[in-house]
């Protein structure tokens, strides 16, 4: 049996985001709302980190990064974006095949990093 090729993804969610993962066994990302039409996990841990402290905490009082391994076969169907440079790398997943994209996890998906409105507010002054 041939183990299945990985990639390595990111994605920053917020606090309400994690719960849902959470209550999935860390097994999927949840639905998209009916103003997101686009799941963006993202290439690098920093991207991914930036986004979490600078959006998630502004909007929820907390960010966290995710990271979890999709299959790569799965994952070439789905060209890498750049949103600003070559730092800046996503995948655009349309949310109506985020179950398929979920089905293509290997593994659980993890908290690798955590940024809350406390830690920025220690940061500033």
């Amino acid at each position: 049996m041939t183990a299945r090729r990985t990639t390595t993804l990111y994605r920053p969610v917020g606090p309400d985001e994690l719960e849902l993962i959470r209550r999935s066994g860390w097994k999927r990302f949840p639905p998209r709302l009916s103003d997101q039409p686009i799941f963006y996990p993202v290439v690098s841990v920093e991207y991914a980190e930036k986004i979490a402290r600078d959006w998630n905490v502004k909007s929820h009082g907390a960010g966290f990064v995710t990271r979890f391994r999709v299959d790569s076969e799965y994952l070439s169907a789905f060209d890498v974006q750049l949103v600003g440079g070559r730092r800046f790398a996503e995948y655009w997943i349309p949310a109506e095949r985020l179950d398929e994209f979920n089905e293509n996890i290997c593994g659980a998906i993890e908290v690798v990093a955590e940024f809350h409105a406390v830690d920025r507010a220690k940061d500033d002054g």
